[in-house]
């Protein structure tokens, strides 16, 4: 069964002349014990919630997952597929891909964010677990990781909060063959994995990978294990290729026909590229089979479950945003609206949240070490413990990629909304978990606060400039950016709305006036941009502005209008929306006249809503450590700068 990995992974690679044979040669052994003696899955339901998750976080060696899937009767991935590894829009991509592939259950290739990812899944599962019971949720989540990804910083953060939180559902197989692509370990690192691991609260262990039975004692120990457990699984990368076994010539490149026929011949395969024999296919049927027993069983719990027990079960799983948030969301924008005060768009998001958390059971925050920086625990949210895992609240520790990962997988695994909190600036930590999000179209919510000059003294180091232009870079990521309280319950509302999108809310650490005093219940930020103050007359010129720049844009254009220069003011919470609009909205709402856009940060990205000739006031440099008013100065970030580029432009 083992050697039907094996031969599927040499051959889709030489067929696509592209491709990682090795890895999946040297884990074969392991990944045929799990999948037949441990993993509990219906491949005829590959979103059956109770399953086993698996994660293969070295996604280089993918052609081992396909195998797995082919062989266990995944729907779609067929021979055919596996015959068009690495090819225009087959099944079976070069790295596996969410959403594309039956069985895939993480996009991974980025190595360690696999495994990072596998910690949000296990936290989801324990969460899940403790508000409805083992008896609708008690699975496991096993991943494959290689010597990359326990080299990648991210697996720190991954392992020491897993090992914090007592993970004991969680298992690591450590594909331990002591090779990567400059060759061997020892080149570049020679860390006790062991040793880590057990430091960070994890049960460790060493088996020979290529012994079943010792690789299936090991995971029988982890399935009682009060921890999560790493099993190093000692392999030889390419195992059976009688020339390039046990070398980097194995990792990242086809094998060769010459390699290839020698290694069918020790392994005592005679049959044609392919070509899987009955008996090891019944096998592996039955193996399939044995694994989705479990189903019937769970079914039947969930028919006797109480009506209201299955019915929020279902609905948290379903991962629809609840009726009442929009009732929460209207009336909190009629209270804001009506109110008048000035606050950071920060403590905005914070009451948006004190009513999104009663309205929607199933958000889970948490922040980065920044609770109460980022505002973002909820009134009425208990903490998460090791020992209790009834709250809704997270503290990450200063593990900003390991919190944006965690989040990704909790979102992927099902049955809760994530969202976390950093500081803007701190946005370059999580990128890359932020960037994965978007490729695989999962609702994660960032709340990124301290967004501009405007943070003040904690200086150039805190204070992004480039951070928003890098965000709105991404795909298919909606980044928000609220000029008032009202704004900021709006972006809320299309952050949870948004069930394929990840979403960016970028949030200030000064108080900044309401402008949308009248109330309006139509969520104007849906548009992305909106005029909020038209000329009384035919305009003259337009400000467009995003978050605290838009107070100073009703200033300019009060000024302006004060010497007969009519001016719009159009605000643009969000460019990824506004960009989606029709051509015409957009021409109606921007107008002809001479525009001027005002954002504490880099200009790149606003020819969005600027042409040439257009005025731009913000940031072109580093900030400075000062009080936020004198630094708006300094910067020429004013209305008086922006007054002054509309009458250059008349």
């Amino acid at each position: 069964m083992a050697a039907a990995i094996r031969v599927l992974a040499m051959d889709a690679v030489e067929k696509a002349n592209s491709g990682h044979p090795g890895m999946p040669m040297g884990m074969a052994d392991v990944a045929t014990v799990l999948f037949t003696r441990f993993m509990k899955f219906d491949a005829n339901d590959p979103a059956w919630p109770d399953r086993d998750r698996f994660v293969l976080s070295a996604g280089h060696g993918s052609m081992l997952l396909y195998s797995l899937l082919f062989l266990n009767g995944y729907p779609g991935v067929t021979i055919d597929e596996l015959k068009r590894f690495r090819q225009l829009g087959s099944k079976t991509p070069g790295h596996p891909e969410y959403g594309h592939t039956a069985g895939v259950e993480i996009t991974t290739g980025p190595l360690g964010q696999g495994l990072a990812g596998a910690v949000g899944m296990a936290i989801a599962e324990k969460l899940l677990a403790a508000r409805y019971g083992e008896g609708l949720v008690d699975h496991r989540t096993y991943v494959i990781a290689g010597d990359g990804c326990l080299m990648e910083g991210i697996s720190q953060e991954a392992i020491t909060l897993a090992g914090h939180l007592k993970l004991s559902k969680l298992v690591v197989l450590w594909d331990d063959n002591n090779i990567t692509i400059d060759g061997a370990v020892s080149l570049a690192d020679s860390t006790d994995q062991l040793a880590r691991f057990r430091a960070a609260g994890w049960a460790a262990s060493r088996v020979d990978g290529h012994d079943p039975e010792a690789v299936a004692a090991a995971l029988h120990a982890a399935q009682s294990a009060d921890r999560p457990s790493l099993i190093a699984c000692r392999t030889t990368i390419g195992w059976g290729a009688p020339t390039k076994a046990g070398s980097h010539a194995a990792h990242g490149a086809p094998l060769g026909k010459d390699e290839i026929a020698a290694t069918r011949a020790a392994y005592a395969w005679p049959h044609e590229p392919f070509v899987i024999p009955e008996h090891v296919a019944e096998s592996w049927r039955e193996a399939g089979a044995a694994a989705a027993k479990p189903r019937a069983a769970w079914d039947e719990r969930l028919r006797a479950a109480a009506p209201a027990t299955r019915e929020n079960f279902l609905a948290d799983l379903s991962g629809l945003v609840r009726p009442e948030v929009a009732d929460a969301i209207e009336a909190f924008k009629k209270k804001a609206s009506a109110a008048n005060a000035a606050q950071a768009t920060r403590v905005s998001s914070q009451k948006t949240l004190d009513a999104l958390a009663a309205a929607q059971p199933n958000l889970i925050g948490g922040s980065a070490d920044l609770t109460g920086s980022n505002n973002t625990k909820a009134a009425g949210m208990a903490s998460v413990t090791p020992l209790d895992f009834s709250g809704r609240y997270f503290h990450y520790g200063i593990r900003e990629f390991g919190m944006a990962a965690a989040m990704n997988g909790m979102a992927l695994h099902g049955g809760f909304i994530p969202y976390g909190g950093a500081f803007l600036v701190f946005a370059d930590y999580s990128r890359p978990a932020i960037r994965l999000a978007a490729l695989m179209g999962v609702r994660a919510i960032h709340v990124l606060t301290h967004d501009s000059i405007g943070l003040g003294e904690d200086g150039p180091t805190h204070q992004p400039v480039e951070h928003l232009a890098a965000l709105r870079a991404i795909p298919n990521l909606l980044v928000f950016r609220p000029a008032d309280a009202v704004e900021t319950a709006e972006a809320w509302q299309l952050a949870l709305e948004a069930k394929s999108v990840p979403s960016a809310l970028v949030l200030t650490r000064q108080n900044l006036p309401v402008l949308r005093r009248v109330h309006t219940a139509e969520n104007l930020t849906a548009k992305g941009g909106y005029v909020l103050r038209e000329a009384q007359g035919p305009r003259r010129a337009t400000l467009v502005a995003t978050g605290s720049e838009v107070a100073l844009a009703m200033q300019a254009a009060e000024t302006l209008a004060a010497e007969g220069v009519e001016t719009a003011v159009v605000s643009l919470p969000s460019f990824e929306l506004f960009a989606a609009q029709p051509d015409a909205y957009r021409n109606e709402t921007l107008g002809d006249a001479p525009r001027v856009g005002i954002e504490a940060a880099l200009r790149q990205g606003w020819d969005l809503a600027l042409r040439p000739g257009d005025a731009f006031i913000g940031m072109s440099s580093f900030g400075a450590s000062a009080p936020a008013g004198e630094l708006f100065r300094q910067f020429g970030v004013t209305a008086e700068a922006a007054a002054a580029a509309v009458r250059a432009r008349l």
